[in-house]
């Protein structure tokens, strides 16, 4: 399933690459990732749980 959605790297993460967080957005899902390993299977998390984590972090 996460081959088929859109994922938009972190604003934070640089050009050089490393340490990079890649999300993609659906209707009742939210997908992280680590882009330096996009085989290792995406976090899932509910758009509420999404919002929370980036209330709390922001």
């Amino acid at each position: 399933m996460s081959n088929d959605l859109n994922w938009f790297k972190s604003s934070y993460s640089g050009p050089q690459g490393g340490d990079c967080v890649e999300v993609a957005a659906c209707p009742h899902s939210v997908h992280v990732r680590d882009s330096k390993d996009v085989d290792i299977p995406s976090l899932e998390l509910s758009p509420d749980a999404w919002a929370a984590f980036v209330a709390r972090i922001g």
